[in-house]
C-alpha cells in the first residue's frame, strides 16, 4: 500500500515537470509568433498608410483635373464669342464684343476659380495709406504685385475718400452710406448684402452708437469716428458739437474745432449733448462691427446698386440713391456664381466703337454669365481694367484716371518670390 502511494506521487511529480516544460516551450513559441506577426502587422500598416497617402494625392489630382475640365467647358459656353487668355492657374481674361440693338459694346472679363489655385487672393487695395489720396490703377496694382485689377468703390472726387464700406484684412477703413450693397470676400467664399455700421463707444454705464467711420458728415446729429487713416486732423465738429480725442482708451483732448487724431487712437465727433456724458470717463471702450457679421470674410467692398440678387435681376437704383448713374455708360461690375467662381467686368462706353450699357443691360449680362449675386461698382470715367501690367480696356483718359481704391487679384506665391528677389 505504501509502495503504491510512493509510486503514484513520483508519477504525479513527473507529469507536473513535463507539463511545466511544455508550458514554457509553448510560451516561447507564442512569443516568437507574436513578434513575427506584430512586425508583419506594423509593416503592413506602414504600407497601407503610404498607399492611403498616395491614393489621396491621386484623388486630389484627379479631382483638380475634373474641376479644370468642368470650368473650362463652362467658360466656353459662358463666353461663346469671347477670346480666352490664361493669366494664372484658375484665372482667365476674356475679351468680347456684344451687340445691343445693333450697336457694339466692348467687354473685358476676369474670372477666377479659387478651387484650382489656393494661392489666389482677391482683395481691395487703397491708393495710399492716407484715405485722401488717389493713384492710377497701374500704380495700385504694381504696388501690390497684382496680376489683374479693376477700379473699386465710389469716392469723393474732391478728396479721394472712398464712399461706402471698405474693409481690408478685417480692418474697417470706411463705413456704409445710403444702406448700399457690398461684397464680402473670404479665402474660398463670397457674400453680398446691404451692410450697416454697428459700432459703439462705452464708458461705465454709458453707451453711444457710432453712425460711421472716416466718412464725410451727412447730418449734424451723427456721431462719427475718425482714425489716422483719415489724416492727421479730424474735421470740425457740427454746430453745437464737440470732438473727443482718445488714445489708449483715455480722453486726451476735448475740442470745439478740428482736432489732431492720436497716432494710436481716434477722434469721436458729434453733438455735445451726446458726448458730454463721456467727458469725465476714465476709460472708453470702442467696438467696431458691421452688420451682417460675416465670420469668414476678410475684405468688404461696397458699390451699388444691386444687379443680381439671389439669382434674380434686381436693380435698386432709387433705394440706394444712385439715380444719377442711369443711362448708357462705361460700367464696372463684380459678382459670383453658384460654384463660387468670381467674375469682374468692365464695359467701355461713350464712344462709337462701344456705346456702354444701362444698369438693366449690365444686370442681364451678369446673370447670363451665371452670377447668383452681382453689383455695380464706380463707373463712367473711373472704369478701368488692368491685366498683367497693361490697361486692357479703353477708358476715356488713357491709362485711366487716378482712383481712390481698386479691387485686385494677386498670386501669393508670386508675391513671396518678388519679395525674396527684391531683398
Amino acid at each position: 500500500m505504501n509502495t503504491t502511494l510512493a509510486y503514484n506521487h513520483k508519477s504525479i511529480r513527473k507529469m507536473i515537470n513535463h507539463s511545466l516544460y511544455f508550458t514554457v516551450l509553448l510560451s516561447v513559441f507564442c512569443s516568437q509568433s507574436f513578434l513575427i506577426n506584430n512586425n508583419l502587422f506594423a509593416s503592413e500598416a506602414i504600407n497601407n498608410g503610404a498607399n492611403i497617402k498616395q491614393n489621396t494625392v491621386e484623388e486630389q489630382t484627379r479631382s483638380l483635373t475634373e474641376e479644370k475640365q468642368r470650368w473650362e467647358s463652362m467658360l466656353r459656353q459662358r463666353y461663346r464669342n469671347g477670346a480666352l487668355l490664361t493669366i494664372a492657374d484658375g484665372v482667365k481674361h476674356v475679351r468680347m464684343v456684344k451687340y445691343i440693338n445693333g450697336r457694339p459694346v466692348k467687354i473685358n472679363i476676369v474670372e477666377v476659380n479659387t478651387k484650382l489655385n489656393p494661392n489666389i487672393e482677391i482683395a481691395p487695395q487703397l491708393a495710399s495709406t492716407n484715405l485722401k489720396r488717389r493713384a492710377t490703377i497701374r500704380t495700385i496694382a504694381s504696388r501690390n504685385n497684382s496680376i489683374a485689377a479693376v477700379n473699386g468703390t465710389y469716392f469723393k472726387p474732391q478728396t479721394g475718400v472712398p464712399l461706402g464700406t471698405l474693409m481690408i484684412n478685417k480692418k474697417v477703413y470706411t463705413g456704409p452710406i445710403h444702406n448700399r450693397v457690398a461684397m464680402g470676400i473670404g479665402k474660398n467664399e463670397f457674400k453680398m448684402a446691404q451692410v450697416q455700421f454697428n459700432s459703439t463707444i462705452k464708458a461705465g454705464r454709458e453707451t453711444l452708437k457710432i453712425d460711421n467711420i472716416n466718412q464725410p458728415r451727412m447730418l449734424s446729429t451723427y456721431t462719427l469716428l475718425y482714425t489716422r487713416d483719415w489724416g492727421q486732423t479730424s474735421p470740425t465738429p457740427p454746430k453745437y458739437g464737440v470732438n473727443i480725442a482718445v488714445q489708449d482708451d483715455k480722453i486726451t483732448t476735448i475740442s470745439y474745432g478740428s482736432t489732431t487724431i492720436p497716432e494710436n487712437g481716434y477722434v469721436i465727433s458729434g453733438p455735445k449733448s451726446k458726448l458730454e456724458p463721456f467727458f469725465s470717463a476714465k476709460k472708453i471702450k470702442l467696438e467696431i462691427k458691421t452688420s451682417p457679421e460675416w465670420e469668414n470674410i476678410d475684405h468688404i467692398i461696397s458699390g451699388g446698386p444691386y444687379l443680381v440678387k439671389e439669382g434674380q435681376i434686381y436693380v435698386d437704383v432709387t433705394a440706394q440713391k444712385l439715380g444719377s448713374i442711369t443711362g448708357k455708360n462705361p460700367r464696372t461690375a463684380i459678382g459670383y456664381t453658384a460654384n463660387n467662381e468670381f467674375i469682374m467686368v468692365t464695359v467701355d462706353g461713350r464712344e462709337h466703337a462701344s456705346v456702354g450699357m444701362t444698369l438693366g443691360e449690365l444686370a442681364r449680362m451678369m446673370k447670363s454669365f451665371g452670377c447668383i449675386n452681382a453689383m455695380n461698382l464706380d463707373g463712367g470715367g473711373s472704369t478701368v481694367m488692368y491685366v498683367h501690367g497693361k490697361v486692357v480696356n479703353s477708358p476715356a483718359q488713357k491709362g485711366g484716371i487716378p482712383i481712390s481704391n481698386a479691387l485686385t487679384i494677386s498670386e501669393r506665391t508670386r508675391i513671396a518670390y518678388d519679395e525674396k528677389n527684391n531683398s
